[in-house]
């Protein structure tokens, strides 16, 4: 199946971020000045994928409008001569072509998908969540578009990492013959875990926020019951499609990424990532890098709190 179609679960209340949140999406909290919901949108379109439909809820009003046009802004923007300004603007309307449906009940990642079952029909899609940022250097989308087209079934981005942080993610276990015959960071998943204990961890292999999943995932997920937290947990779907004939859109397969990926549903990470980037563009880098030379050590002395 060629995969034309992205879907975005934006329906969180990002309550972390209070409350800094409490009026405005979490998506659009800007990495640097770029909203880190178009940071999203830009990686899908990377790999190909222009049809983006967003899952949201109420409060997400923000996110529609970034992507619209606003022509008061773009007419003061010309009639300042402002090109550079206006350029941007209309650069995140031109993107890519973004629809959004509403999720209703908060009823979990699974749910967040299921929810696109109409917009998606048939077809291979991926799913991105807007809390994981991928390095645009790191085409981690296009490698994982890549294997489900050419092995079928669906794909999930796995990441390493230490072995006491498992319980903070969805973890796989490997069929490590299968895997031996495949290339370099490409497995064959055989199961996936939600938040496991530690000791009961099946591997140090995390999913992080990228899928491609087969259409046959919706038929699993209208009939798969309410996990962890009492919501429909996508990883419990693809347990059931791990096992599935390939016949009937069953087998996952996973991509270890190594590259750079940034977490900004966490404050520090968010933190980080900003800084990060920053550092790295010309207009901003050379000033800030100084900056930080000139100062790391007073900011790394200075006692907590104060």
């Amino acid at each position: 199946m060629s995969i034309h179609k992205a879907v975005i679960p934006a329906a969180g209340q990002g309550t972390r971020f209070l409350p800094a949140t409490k009026a405005s999406p979490k998506e659009m909290l800007p990495v640097v000045d770029v909203p880190a919901i178009e940071y999203v949108v830009r990686e899908a379109v990377a790999a190909g994928l222009e049809d983006v439909l967003m899952v949201t809820g109420r409060g997400k009003r923000a996110l529609e409008d970034h992507f619209d046009r606003n022509v008061e802004l773009e007419a003061g923007l010309e009639a300042k001569g402002d090109d550079s300004k206006l350029a941007k603007v209309r650069d995140s309307t031109d993107l890519a072509q973004v629809h959004y449906v509403r999720q209703g009940d908060p009823k979990g990642l699974g749910h967040a998908v299921l929810v696109a079952k109409a917009h998606v029909g048939r077809e291979a899609f991926a799913v991105l969540l807007g809390d994981d940022l991928i390095d645009p250097r790191d085409p981690l989308l296009q490698t994982m578009v890549e294997v489900q087209e050419r092995l079928g079934g669906s794909v999930v981005a796995l990441m390493e990492v230490p072995r006491e942080q498992v319980y903070l993610y969805g973890c796989a276990s490997l069929d490590e013959a299968a895997t031996d015959a495949l290339e370099d960071d490409v497995v064959k998943v055989t199961g996936l875990v939600e938040k496991p204990a530690v000791e009961d961890a099946p591997s140090n292999l995390a999913i992080i926020g990228r899928y491609v999943l087969h259409p046959a995932v919706f038929d699993v997920l209208e009939r798969t019951e309410p996990g962890k937290g009492g919501e429909i947990q996508l990883t419990d779907a693809l347990q059931t499609l791990a096992g599935m004939p390939a016949e009937d859109g069953g087998g996952v397969h996973g991509v270890v990424f190594r590259g750079r990926r940034y977490d900004t549903g966490d404050k520090l990470d968010y933190i980080k990532a900003v800084v990060r980037l920053a550092c790295e563009r010309e207009d901003l880098g050379p000033d800030l890098r100084e900056w930080l030379r000139d100062n790391v050590d007073e900011l790394t002395s200075a006692p907590s709190g104060s």
